[in-house]
This record gives structure tokens, C-alpha cells and sequence, in this order.
């Protein structure tokens, strides 16, 4: 299990398949500021809930130079059932194997109803054209977090 990294740190690259099966790099977004956020469950309520707000605010995003991409462990299928039954514009990328949700720290201990399991955090990262994180939300609360995201990505 990976740490949550910092501000200022580098952001480890990855290369994954997302919910159509083509593969994307954080190193082919160079140019780019990319908002990586992380999920524990596709079609789940605050999974959905979220995604939506992301959704809702792309054509925002896209004015500020920013691409939306969307993680979890979910499989390729499930990601692709997730995006076509809500629209969702923006990629889904999965990560079954945990790799690149380790080394964004967001692969680990999570405790609901007293019970404790691994499972994705749900953490957000904001990265810049160079690669480097700008801004983490370690614990993402889903109301109005899209918003928080979307100013910060203005701003960079």
C-alpha cells in the first residue's frame, strides 16, 4: 500500500486501459493539466454521484485546460456499463492489479460499519502540465467537490 503523495512531488506515470480499451499515459497528457480522481466503485451512489458533478462541469474543465480522468479497480466492462449508463464523457481507467492505485496512495485500509478491508480511497489528485501534483484531496467528500476541483484547475 502506497502513501498519499504531496503537493510538489512528482506524479508517478502510469499507463492504463480505459472503459473503450484503448489505452492512456500520464506522459501523452504532458501539455496538459490533469484532474485524476480516484473511486472506489463504479455505479455506486457516491461514485455516481460524483462522476456526475465531473461530468456536468467537463466543458469547464476543458476551458481551463484540464482533462478529467476517472480511476478505480472496477473492470474494463464495468467501467464501460458505468460510463454509458450515465453519459460520462471523460475516460475511465482500470486498474485491477492495483499497481498505479498503490503509487498514488490510493489503494488501502478503509473501515465501514466497524469492519476493516482494502479497498480504493477516495482521493483526488490535480497535476500540472509538467507532471507534477499541485493540489491532493486526501478525503474527497463528494458534495460540491467537483467545484473545489474545478476552481483549482482554474487557477493553476
Amino acid at each position: 500500500m502506497g502513501e498519499i503523495l504531496t503537493a510538489g512531488a512528482k506524479a508517478p506515470d502510469f499507463i492504463l486501459p480505459r472503459e473503450n480499451g484503448e489505452k492512456i499515459s500520464l506522459k501523452s497528457l504532458r501539455g496538459s493539466k490533469v484532474v485524476l480522481y480516484f473511486y472506489p466503485r463504479a455505479d455506486t451512489p457516491g461514485c455516481t454521484k460524483e462522476a456526475i458533478a465531473f461530468n456536468g462541469k467537463r466543458k469547464e474543465f476543458e476551458r481551463a485546460r484540464a482533462v478529467i480522468l476517472g480511476v478505480s479497480a472496477d473492470p474494463i466492462p464495468a467501467q464501460k456499463k458505468f460510463g454509458e449508463k450515465y453519459g460520462l464523457v471523460f475516460p475511465l481507467l482500470s486498474d485491477e492489479i492495483h499497481a498505479m492505485l498503490n503509487a498514488y496512495g490510493a489503494w488501502g485500509e478503509k473501515s465501514m460499519y466497524g469492519r476493516n478491508f482494502l479497498g480504493v480511497r477516495r482521493i483526488t489528485y490535480l497535476i500540472d502540465e509538467k507532471g507534477g501534483i499541485a493540489h491532493v484531496w486526501p478525503k474527497v467528500k463528494v458534495e460540491g467537490h467537483a467545484e473545489e476541483v474545478l476552481e483549482a484547475a482554474q487557477k493553476l
